[in-house]
């Protein structure tokens, strides 16, 4: 046995080694088709929990958050990707 790996061995993304978000990233990409579902559900969740904990200021600051992300997908559903 050799302390080098194989060259055939795959490589994990250091990314994967975050905590919470490296465990949410590798189930979406290995996970199965579903994970993506339960990651919505518990986004939701948080937002339920943060609007309960803060009012409505969670609620408008969520709101503000996604403003680039609708951005984005206004504009590549305008070019048509």
């Amino acid at each position: 046995m050799s302390i080098y790996e194989p060259t055939g061995a795959r490589r994990r993304n250091p990314f994967y080694s975050v905590p919470v978000l490296g465990w949410v990233v590798r189930d979406l990409k290995e996970g199965g088709p579903d994970t993506i579902y339960y990651l919505l559900v518990a986004l939701f969740t948080l937002l339920v929990l943060a609007v309960m904990q803060w009012g409505v200021v969670a609620l408008t600051m969520t709101a503000l958050a996604l403003v680039p992300v609708v951005m984005l997908v206004l504009i590549l559903i305008t070019v048509g990707k």
